[in-house]
């Protein structure tokens, strides 16, 4: 029963994150600045979200997981009523800054939670029950707030976000068992979960020393190549669809709800496809990712491609989020600095793949180079992800042989 409250928090965290991009141009009237400047509500956003990953799951790196997560979501619920109390822009700022703290480690901890309340092989699926939440609200984020904002204003937006927060924390607080937020060795303790945390009260520096792995690295290498390629491209998808595939303005919300629907079947279909065979996996999605990019690249004029192929950028691009999270942590013994640390990667790539996008537009190489640019960047994430799959096998062989020395 605990999933589903996991799931709502992260459809009120998804919310927060996408549903603002719906509601700028009346956020910036209401509180008389400009688009540019309206702007920061999204971008400063993201930025939070990558540095407070971090800071904030150090900074609870001595306590039980699941009060931390229900501190987290109130200090979501805090952020979203303050967006939806804000007199002036600069408070409207505080409120998103102050909800974002919660994004990244909600995420990282929440998973290593969502692990433990299942047997050992369904774990990428209890990651991708975590993470359904996160999909469906990147679907339904834009056109909720446009719905609610235009029916009854702005406010009314992140008003409603407000409930669902306050329903998700005590939905965690009332069916999340205990020993699911301790790392203890409940039933259904996911492997690797929790290990080296001293009953899920690891210290910073027992933390810190999970990232001495190379394969924690070369995840967090990978996540971050492939959430920028993906996302690289997404960023300029409205002007791909309008400017080059013939597409009116008013399109671009229900192809974006398409996209959004292939982040929801990646999502699952990865999570179970993880379960059984967890590299194999990740190397399959990232390199239908990086040929759903360069196809998408060289028929980006064609409005029936656009529409298959958009659908498919969402599938290969979420299919490998359950299992690079399960990967890190077990790399990292279960810590979960090292599952925050995987969503800071996601939105230093995003930063990264948007920059590296907006520049072949500005060399004059037209909307549909982001895809070509993004291609390029997941194939190198298909290198790294080879690299890590390569050395795990050679590292389980060495052990084995070293088992059947001691045992032989």
């Amino acid at each position: 029963m605990g999933l589903p409250a996991l799931a709502l928090g992260g459809f009120g965290i998804g919310l927060t994150e996408f549903v603002i991009a719906g509601l700028l141009p009346q956020v910036a009237r209401s509180l008389t600045v400009s688009t540019a400047t309206a702007g920061w509500l999204i971008s400063g956003y993201a930025l939070t979200v990558a540095v407070g990953a971090i800071a904030v799951t150090a900074a609870t790196a001595g306590l039980a997981q699941k009060p931390v997560l229900v501190g987290l979501l109130a200090l979501f619920v805090a952020g979203n009523l303050l967006s939806a109390l804000a007199p002036t822009y600069g408070v409207m700022l505080l409120g998103r800054v102050v909800a974002a703290l919660c994004h990244g480690s909600f995420f990282g901890i929440g998973s290593l939670v969502a692990r433990r309340l299942v047997p050992p092989e369904r774990a990428s699926r209890a990651v991708a029950s975590m993470f359904a939440g996160l999909t469906v609200a990147n679907v339904l984020g834009v056109p909720f707030g446009a719905l609610v904002g235009e029916r009854w204003g702005w406010r009314a937006t992140f008003w409603a976000i407000t409930v669902i927060g306050a329903v998700a924390l005590i939905g965690i607080a009332v069916l999340v068992p205990g020993w699911a937020g301790t790392g203890g060795d409940g039933a259904g303790a996911g492997a690797g979960a929790g290990a080296g945390t001293r009953g899920g009260r690891a210290d910073l520096r027992a933390q810190a020393r999970a990232f001495r792995s190379a394969q924690v690295w070369l995840t967090l290498t990978a996540t971050a190549l492939g959430y920028g390629g993906m996302f690289g491209a997404f960023s300029y998808l409205a002007y791909t669809f309008t400017r080059v595939a013939g597409f009116s303005t008013t399109d671009v919300s229900w192809l974006l709800v398409v996209y959004g629907t292939g982040l929801v079947v990646g999502n699952a279909a990865g999570g179970r496809s993880a379960d059984r065979d967890r590299d194999a996996t990740l190397l399959v999605s990232l390199a239908g990712l990086t040929a759903t990019l360069a196809v998408f690249g060289v028929l980006a004029s064609s409005r029936g491609a656009s529409v298959v192929l958009v659908f498919l950028l969402g599938v290969f691009g979420f299919a490998t989020v359950p299992g690079m999270i399960t990967r890190v942590t077990d790399a990292a013994g279960g810590v979960p600095l090292a599952a925050s640390a995987n969503v800071s990667a996601s939105n230093v790539g995003n930063a990264l793949g948007a920059w590296a996008g907006g520049l072949v537009i500005s060399a004059g190489f037209g909307y549909a180079a982001p895809l070509f640019v993004g291609a390029g960047i997941v194939a190198a994430g298909v290198g790294v992800m080879g690299v890590a799959a390569w050395m795990a096998v050679g590292g389980e062989v060495e052990r084995g042989v070293e088992e059947r020395g001691r045992t032989g």
